[in-house]
């Protein structure tokens, strides 16, 4: 059902019950009945009312229904009602109300499944990698379910910010420093001289070399850095080795279709005294203790559900990994954005309940939700059978331009983000290259260029589609195909308020298959004028709809395949 002939039924419905039992104030939910034989829409309405108004559950069902049918409103609306089981309320809609998302996607186009704007605003902070090394999997795996979930908000009505958090200090960056030291002096990965703690990619060679040659490399964000080449100077090479990864992640970010709003240094929180300034505030404010030479902090206490206080300073001196991360949620928080979304791997879950922790001790108002996180889980990568572990680019693992060069980035982006994010999945390569109805991104996009060939062959002029009036789409697979794309706002709303991308991909999945089974049951380009310009509307409708759904996970909708 579309979301306003939603509304208007719960209000029959709720009307329907007042009649019944005036005090009632029941939260009427609408499903989808299982098995299309049931109907097209149900609720449980008297079966939750039935018990605290001591009746029987059936006749309160059939009570509501009368009243429900008796409404001059839902004659256009409900064609017939049956009671199943203890008192379910099945509710099969008219073949108007279903024909009716024909005429709301035509008036939206584009904007079908999107709301007005709220005036909310939201920070989405994902990928955030270390410039120690190229982009991995799991960061491709962050930066799809990041970008559709920004994408989902704003389709929401949200205003939304991407935001990149690049850790540029510690001991990772020194590590990649003196690799690089090590690289440009002649030390070999495998030589028991290099650093035990190297970084051993390829990589590591083309910035020691670049940097021996003193070349120049920017970031998006950043002022050029010059490569002095000596080699002797660490911090001129951990420098030139940060811009340099900065600028190589970069155009990973770039090769996936993907552009961020700002980006955070770690190192900012430090040399602006943010890091500093919180510590003090959480020991003003009394949630820290001095012992065996290191400061702790109070996360037990502090109600986000820490089983043990937390190490903020260490005995030998230098702050914990969670301190930094807790000086810059409260810049998010200070900076306006009162809704926060982290998009991190599933090994960040230790350092949840302490963020938040830090964040109550600053008594500024926080709440203790704040930021919210959707953690997700490893990716394996097959090919052939076999697992997929190596990149020669990175040395250790397959990287996200190495996905992007095996398949697209259509396949990557939709591959990960089928599954729910904590859910460890597999991303098969030969099923992602396939040309198959197993292969989901084929199967979908392959029905939007099916579509746009049966359109632009049909010999119709797309003002003749537009106009052409829908009474005659009444077979079981137009009314299955139409009860879909009406669902698409919905959808919409259920994966922003759950983090949950999947949900449009597996919609996608659902549409095009019932848009298949469409158009291999009934003939688009019969004789008869006003049923063939009828179903090529329908048509029509599909090819926006399905549009829409994947611009919401950043996939293209070709026109032809």
């Amino acid at each position: 059902m579309l979301p306003e002939q939603q509304h208007q039924l719960i209000s029959l419905l709720q009307e329907a019950v007042a009649g019944l039992l005036p005090d009632a104030a029941p939260t009427i939910l609408l499903e989808r009945p299982k098995a299309a034989a049931h109907g097209d829409v149900a609720t449980n309405v008297a079966m939750q009312l039935a018990k605290p108004a001591k009746r029987n559950p059936r006749e309160l069902a059939q009570g509501i229904v009368e009243a429900l049918l008796a409404h001059p409103q839902a004659r256009g609306l409900i064609d017939s009602a049956e009671i199943a089981g203890p008192g379910f309320i099945n509710l099969r809609l008219t073949a108007q109300a279903r024909q009716a998302v024909i005429a709301a996607v035509a008036a939206q186009g584009e904007a079908f499944g999107r709301a007005a704007k709220t005036g909310e605003k939201v920070l989405v902070e994902f990928v955030s990698a270390n410039p120690t090394g190229p982009l991995h999997v799991g960061h491709a795996r962050q930066a799809a379910l990041g970008d559709a979930i920004c994408r989902l908000f704003d389709a929401s009505g949200w205003d939304v910010t991407r935001e990149f958090y690049y850790n540029d200090s510690g001991n990772q960056i020194h590590n990649l420093a003196v690799s690089v030291q090590a690289r440009a002096r002649g030390v070999q990965p495998d030589a028991p001289q290099w650093p035990a703690d190297g970084y051993k990619g390829d990589y590591i060679l083309d910035i020691a070399r670049d940097f021996a040659a003193r070349a120049s490399v920017q970031a998006a964000d950043g002022e050029p850095v010059q490569a002095s080449g000596d080699l002797d100077n660490l911090d001129d090479i951990r420098a030139f080795a940060v811009a340099y990864l900065r600028r190589e992640q970069d155009l990973d970010l770039q090769a996936f279709g993907l552009k961020f709003d700002n980006f955070f240094l770690e190192s900012s929180l430090y040399t602006s005294g943010r890091v500093e300034r919180a510590v003090q505030t959480l020991i003003a404010n009394g949630h820290t203790y001095e012992d065996g030479g290191a400061l702790w902090l109070r996360t037990t206490e502090l109600g986000t559900g820490d089983d043990k206080d937390r190490v903020m300073r260490k005995s030998e001196g230098g702050y914990t990994y969670f301190v930094p991360d807790v000086a810059y949620h409260q810049a998010k928080w200070e900076r306006g954005f009162h809704h926060a979304i982290n998009i991190q791997g599933s090994d960040h879950h230790g350092t949840v309940a302490r963020v938040r922790a830090g964040l109550q001790g600053l008594d500024e108002g926080i709440p203790k939700d704040f930021p919210a996180y959707v953690l997700h889980k490893m990716v394996k990568v097959m090919r052939g059978g076999e697992e997929v572990k190596i990149s020669k680019r990175a040395g250790s693992y397959v990287t996200m331009r190495d996905l992007i060069d095996w398949v697209g980035r259509d396949a990557v982006r939709y591959f990960l983000i089928q599954r729910r994010a904590d859910t460890e999945f597999v991303f098969d390569i030969d099923l992602a290259l396939s040309k198959s109805d197993e292969n989901p991104v084929y199967y979908i996009q392959y029905a939007h260029a099916r579509i746009c060939t049966m359109i632009n062959g049909s010999g119709e002029q797309d003002d003749a589609i537009a106009a052409a009036p829908v009474d005659a789409l009444v077979a079981p697979t137009e009314f299955a195909l139409m009860q879909r794309l009406s669902e698409f706002p919905a959808i919409v709303r259920l994966a922003a308020q759950e983090l949950a991308p999947h949900h449009i991909a597996f919609w996608l999945r659902d549409c095009a298959s019932d848009f298949h089974a469409w158009y291999n049951a009934e003939r688009v380009l019969v004789d008869d004028a006003a049923l063939k310009l009828a179903r090529l509307r329908l048509a029509a409708t599909t090819r926006q709809v399905l549009a829409n759904g994947l611009t919401l996970l950043g996939l293209s909708a070709p026109q032809r395949m």
